[in-house]
């Protein structure tokens, strides 16, 4: 039986010191598994090697370590652990550069300012309407009652006998559809 699992069995059968001498034992072994899973990670990461290592050590079960069938079963989890370390870490950076932490707005909030002092404004938004009627004249017809006649969500979907969810994506997608036309330049 080799050290590493007479160690393995020891841990199993409940001896404290056992996983504390493990980890010396398999920690070079690790870290180069480490090593070669961020090979292949972009060059901007963060997490070293030696970081990877502790934390998946940790996932492990750390000083508590859990049963392991052998030396395979062990490394096996090991790997598993990296990857899903890695993966939660890609997930987390995507997360942040779409938008996390910026302040979250309800549909309800947003609204297409209403230009009543500048008649030129309120000319492009219904010029931009009136093309907007021809692509969609339910989504059109939801923006004049809430632009112009001023309904809520609630008194618009009324009006229109569709859900009040439903109102507030076509108000998204019609706000959004407008912002974009609006921003065009004249040609």
């Amino acid at each position: 039986m080799s050290e590493f699992t007479e160690i393995l069995e020891r841990v199993q059968h409940g001896d404290p010191k056992a996983a504390a001498e493990l980890l010396p034992l398999v920690y070079e072994e690790l870290r180069r598994l480490a090593a070669r899973k961020m090979a292949h990670e972009a060059h901007r990461h963060t997490l070293q090697p030696t970081a990877l290592v502790h934390e998946a050590w940790l996932r492990l079960g750390g000083h508590a370590a859990p049963a392991f069938q052998n030396r395979a079963h062990f490394f096996g989890a090991a790997a598993e652990a990296m990857r899903r370390i890695l993966i939660e870490r890609a997930r987390r950076r995507l997360t942040w550069k779409r938008g996390e932490g910026a302040p979250h707005l309800e549909v309800s909030e947003l609204e297409i300012p209403f230009p009543a002092a500048d008649d030129e404004q309120l000319l492009a938004v219904n010029e931009a309407l009136e093309k907007f009627a021809m692509l969609d004249p339910r989504k059109a017809e939801l923006v004049k009652l809430r632009y112009f006649v001023g309904m809520s969500f609630d008194e618009a979907a009324t009006a229109l006998g569709i859900a009040v969810p439903t109102a507030k994506q076509w108000w998204a997608y019609s706000r959004a559809w407008l912002t974009v036309e609006l921003g065009r330049k004249p040609s």
